[in-house]
């Protein structure tokens, strides 16, 4: 149980700690387009970023697939800036297409591989990998919902107290996550030698 509450608390700051930025700004560009009024779509939406980054976390720890970390580190800004560009492009259309949920799904995977490249070297010796991956796993999900909470009770503040259309609100929050993303995939482009 001592790993398991471990290996929890490190997926908690994983998701919560300064240095996850990347991640937490993706977990934005998902959710700033949906209210409390939707919280059964949002928490779907994080369950299928949760599964999708589960798959991969699962089958790089196990070293079944493994991808150079500069690479991932490149590719999940590139993840957040094509789903904060979604959000500009679609308008009204954001909250009937379902594929957000298949991009959550799908970027799921590649922020899996982040994760597994910190996780890998921490339970590299540890007896029970099944146990260990689920407590970080679950840590992942408490600490995105957690996320999630604080974007819908920030946006119903915002929205309620300064009156801006909801369109123009998303318009405005995914601008500055593109913005912010853009940079950060300029910083992390590979090295080609």
């Amino acid at each position: 149980m001592n790993s398991f509450i471990f290996y929890f608390a490190e997926g908690w700051k994983h998701i919560i700690s300064w240095d996850a930025l990347d991640h937490q700004l993706f977990i934005v560009a998902l959710a700033i387009i949906y209210t409390f009024r939707d919280w059964k779509k949002v928490l779907v939406l994080v369950t299928a970023f949760t599964i999708g980054h589960s798959v991969t976390l699962a089958l790089s720890v196990f070293d079944i697939i493994r991808v150079p970390s500069a690479w991932i580190e490149f590719l999940i800004p590139v993840t957040i800036l094509i789903t904060a560009l979604w959000n500009m492009l679609r308008g009204k259309q954001l909250k009937k297409i379902n594929g957000n949920y298949f991009m959550a799904l799908f970027f799921g995977l590649i922020h899996g591989l982040g994760f597994a490249n910190a996780l890998r070297i921490m339970i590299a010796g540890d007896q029970s990998i099944g146990m260990s991956l689920l407590g970080f796993n679950l840590g992942l999900e408490a600490g995105q919902v957690l996320v999630v909470f604080l974007i819908l009770v920030v946006s119903k503040l915002i929205l309620d107290t300064i009156k801006i259309p909801q369109q123009i609100y998303i318009f405005a929050v995914s601008a500055i996550v593109f913005l912010l993303s853009v940079k950060m995939a300029i910083e992390r482009i590979p090295s080609l030698s």
